[in-house]
């Protein structure tokens, strides 16, 4: 039976001035994570502001330790490039 995981990334971008700065960010987050990870990712909210979003990363997999190796290490990259604009983070498994 697949497994779910869907890890939810909340971004607080301080030194955001317009939509432009703060997609720039975003952007290069779900690129790199994307082609690092081969997972599923999508800015589901704060679409409009100009300094917080909400992301999604999602994989499939039929093995769960494999699928939580995956957003740990999502989560890690994540955490690295965006340093103290990742403001918090929470897995969870469908």
């Amino acid at each position: 039976m697949p497994v779910i995981g869907v890890l939810t990334l909340e971004i607080y971008v301080e030194q955001s001035f317009s939509l432009k700065d703060k997609r720039h960010v975003v952007k290069s987050l779900k690129d790199r994570l994307r082609e690092r990870f081969n997972v599923s990712i999508a800015e589901i909210d704060g679409l409009d502001s100009w300094s917080n979003s909400t992301v999604l990363v999602v994989t499939v997999s039929s093995d769960r330790v494999f699928a939580e190796t995956v957003l740990q290490a999502a989560e890690k990259h994540a955490a690295d490039q965006l340093g103290g604009a990742l403001t918090g983070s929470v897995v969870e498994w469908l």
